[in-house]
């Protein structure tokens, strides 16, 4: 499976994934939290930034279920989800991963058919990765 490839500005991302952390990338100076991580913020182009921990929680803004032909590893796994969930704490911070049916599972453990665009999610960790799971009402 492939691994994030991290650059300057989204290695702490994934040092705090590794951890079990979900932070997000935020301007020092006026408090815009972004992503993807980048030296310069957007809103007032300072480049002093924080990593401000969130819950985790947020809900489906978008997904897609890729079919063969794929990369090896995952067409064996095919169909599963690619998931875009998009942060209770910034509305215009926007995550991509998997939605899995627990903690551990693998990308494939969620029925496709049970995936709806606004459902609402949290975040685990799988290696480091961060996945989503379904809230419960």
């Amino acid at each position: 499976m492939l691994r994030p490839v991290t650059d300057p500005d989204g290695a702490p991302f994934w040092g705090y994934t590794a951890r079990g952390e979900l932070r997000v990338q935020a301007c020092a100076r006026c408090g815009e939290l972004r992503f993807p991580p980048r030296p310069c913020c957007p809103h007032c182009q300072s480049f002093e930034s924080e990593w401000r921990l969130v819950s985790g929680g947020g809900h489906v803004w978008s997904y897609v279920v890729p079919h063969p032909p794929l990369l090896p590893g995952y067409a064996e796994l095919a169909p599963y989800n690619v998931v875009v969930v998009e942060l209770d704490e910034a509305p215009r911070v926007r995550l991509v991963g998997n939605l899995v049916a627990g903690p551990g599972e693998p990308i494939d453990s969620l029925p496709v058919e049970g995936i709806r665009i606004g459902a609402r999610v949290r975040v685990v960790f799988d290696d480091g990765l961060p996945r989503w799971v379904l809230e419960r009402p």
